[in-house]
């Protein structure tokens, strides 16, 4: 978390936090707050800041938005979801589907190049695909599909198209305008912020969207998904995350500082992680998941250890060296079942972020050679 983003977080709350709407000036700060936070999100991802929503995480509004969007789903319909998603955007629409009495069909993923199968998209997206929802990177892979090609798919049989964001919003420039897509998802807490979840709704959708809420609560948008009081110091500590990333970027505006910021993290974390991935192929006792070169990924990189369960080794790694390294399915469970790789505890993964060094990889380096060995 980015030191911005707990000042903001702690000048909201020692400010005199209050709820929105009111006629005091606690509360006229808390409405301009969250227009600020809107505005925030827009200048981040091109958006407009009356499609912008707040809530509790990304799960929580997926699910809700799913059943709002049961009144357009028939029987016989088609949804479209793939092998590679974090099943965030695979079960509320799955659910959605039951409900529904819809068809769920799969993208499959490739088990040598962990990318999508786009061979068949004309077969799998046809004109009773109602709903396609599809990552713009892999948790655990951190391959980057060509979510271009599958939108474009989507909208020439007139389906939408939900984009889960989460991993991807941290490594790269996202324009949701230019995609061209409905919903998008992401989550503050994986760019430096607090744990805020943010749902982007084109306004087309997004007003005839019928959201289940109170009676009295606004029907407009965005805050009308907007359901019980919001995070408020979440959102104050989402702007700060915002200005912490702006100091990375240049320009006259914030888009600007944003977008070049997102494009100078992109270049530090992908010369980190071919550094990283690199080390891992010279390893014969090491398998990694991670696609081939010529296609396009963010910064996680997964692999496994040959007779060795995950999450022993990253016990060990903790333990030693005080490397936080996380281990298991990371919910993308669909990925993993067809991988079998549950058996030996999952994968281990290793996310980069802007502030990893060089001599953090050295130092990982040093510990992974150092556990090989001491198991040989």
């Amino acid at each position: 978390m980015a030191q911005q983003t707990i000042d903001g977080m702690l000048n909201y709350i020692s400010g005199g936090m209050a709820n929105l709407h009111g006629t005091f000036a606690t509360s006229r700060a808390t409405d301009a707050l969250l227009e600020a936070g809107r505005q925030g999100i827009a200048d981040l991802l091109n958006c407009q800041p009356q499609e912008v929503a707040f809530g509790q995480n990304m799960t929580s509004l997926a699910f809700a938005i799913a059943r709002s969007l049961a009144t357009f789903i028939h029987t016989g319909d088609e949804i479209v979801v793939t092998e590679l998603d974090h099943r965030a955007n695979v079960d509320p629409w799955v659910t959605l589907a039951k409900d529904c009495g819809a068809v769920v069909k799969f993208i499959p993923v490739n088990l040598e190049t962990y990318t999508l199968e786009l061979v068949q998209i004309d077969e799998l997206i046809t004109s009773n695909t109602k709903l396609v929802a599809v990552t713009m990177s892999s948790n655990v892979v951190g391959t980057v599909p060509p979510v271009e090609q599958i939108i474009a798919r989507a909208k020439a049989v007139g389906a939408w198209v939900v984009l889960d964001a989460v991993h991807a919003t941290p490594h790269y420039p996202i324009d949701f305008q230019k995609l061209g897509a409905d919903i998008l998802f992401c989550s503050a807490y994986k760019f430096f912020g607090p744990h805020l979840g943010i749902a982007v709704v084109s306004a087309g959708l997004f007003d005839k969207l019928p959201v289940y809420k109170l009676a009295p609560a606004p029907t407009y948008i965005p805050d009308k998904l907007e359901t019980g009081t919001q995070n408020h110091e979440g959102i104050a500590g989402l702007l700060g995350a915002l200005a912490f990333i702006e100091t990375l970027g240049e320009g006259t505006t914030r888009p600007q500082r944003l977008r070049t910021a997102m494009q100078a993290i992109e270049v530090h974390e992908q010369a980190q992680a071919h550094r990283l991935e690199s080390f891992l192929q010279e390893l014969p006792q090491v398998r990694v998941y991670r696609a081939p070169a010529d296609t396009r990924k963010t910064p996680t990189v997964a692999f496994t250890l040959e007779n060795v369960n995950s999450r022993e080794a990253c016990a060990w790694f903790a333990e030693h060296y005080n490397l936080a390294i996380a281990d298991g399915h990371f919910y993308a469970s669909t990925l993993a079942e067809k991988l079998g790789i549950m058996a030996q505890g999952g994968w281990i993964r290793l996310g980069l972020a802007p502030y990893n060094t060089d001599q953090e990889i050295e130092l990982f380096r040093t510990a992974l050679l150092d556990f090989l060995k001491e198991g040989a």
